[in-house]
């Protein structure tokens, strides 16, 4: 009865997200806008981290490259259409993931994270030290994407409410996706060369291929991301590729819990309220400055005494294992 009803947390949790815009706090609402944005750009990295055993600390220059995508697509102020330009950028991102993930997945342990790193700074250069997306100035996009069938709008994005109800509907997309991926015989595989990659490709399973297909589909879903938090915010600027923004996702993934699927979008939820709180001057006056040494000491308490994240706490709590990657 209880692995029954925390089956349906999930799609209990989504349907209390699709009512939160009837409470019509807009600030609240973009705030939750940007943890569902996150919570993709999370679940596409802990596909990597939690499920493939690969530690990418370039992961931005996916969702970065998304977003640089639609800025270069926007025709100033005119809106271009959502059903083109998202499989664009997707399709861009994907096919970065596929050349890049060609070669790094040739070297491992802290080769592989730097690899990922270098090229990921490559691509950051490539925008910041050339005109060709706005230099170190970055690129507005004035006029969010539009949404017709003909001459019928289905939804305004420049309404919060509807561009919210378009990121949660991606994020549970996401979710479901990679939930029925890594239920399948693939996702499977992938666990098995987590665990021991020699064995795996011992009983003659494409090692390589299975990495490569991992990694570009994870690419391809924080360009997702990426390309929301471009219209979300409406600029975008070379620091969005940066190791920062890197190492900003991965602590959300830890903070969350490495190798569950909701532990990713609980990370990034508290990660981004943390990162409220700590910075309100009201509160913490100067000391607020110092957010990052405060959120750096959590994270640090997090991988000493909560192994599993914030997604075992209950599970601790119940003096229960924490769920394993393969109970997804």
């Amino acid at each position: 009865m209880e692995s029954r009803v925390s089956r349906y947390l999930p799609y209990l949790a989504f349907g209390l997200l699709a009512l939160f815009p009837l409470t019509e706090s807009t600030f609240y609402m973009q705030l939750l806008t940007k943890v569902l944005i996150m919570a993709i750009f999370a679940m596409s990295l802990d596909l990597l981290v939690g499920y493939t055993g690969l530690v990418s600390f370039g992961h931005a220059a996916y969702f970065g490259l998304a977003g640089y995508a639609l800025a270069l697509m926007s025709p100033g102020y005119d809106a271009v259409s959502l059903w083109w330009t998202l499989p664009a950028a997707v399709a861009v991102c994907a096919l970065f993931a596929l050349f890049t993930g060609m070669l790094v997945l040739r070297t491992r342990g802290i080769y592989f994270i730097m690899v990922t790193l270098a090229f990921a700074q490559m691509l950051f250069f490539v925008f910041h030290d050339t005109k060709l997306g706005g230099g170190s100035d970055g690129a507005y996009i004035y006029v969010k994407p539009s949404m017709k069938l003909g001459d019928f709008e289905l939804a305004n994005l420049e309404k919060p409410a509807q561009f919210y109800w378009l990121a949660l509907f991606l994020m549970a997309a996401t979710y479901l996706l990679l939930h029925r991926v890594l239920g399948s015989s693939f996702g499977r595989a992938l666990l098995g060369i987590k665990v021991n990659e020699h064995r795996m490709r011992a009983l003659g399973f494409p090692v390589f291929r299975y990495q490569l297909a991992s990694f570009t589909l994870a690419g391809s879903l924080a360009g997702i991301a990426g390309y929301l938090a471009a219209m979300q915010y409406g600029f975008v600027n070379p620091e969005i590729l940066s190791w920062h923004q890197s190492g900003a996702v991965l602590m959300m993934v830890i903070l969350g819990g490495m190798g569950t699927l909701y532990g990713a979008a609980i990370g990034s939820f508290a990660f981004i309220v943390l990162q409220e709180v700590l910075s309100n001057q009201a509160w913490f006056g100067a000391w607020a400055k110092h957010w990052q040494l405060a959120m750096g000491i959590l994270i640090m308490l997090v991988a000493l005494y909560l192994p599993q994240g914030l997604a075992g706490l209950a599970q601790k709590f119940r003096g229960k294992p924490a769920p394993e990657a393969a109970d997804e």
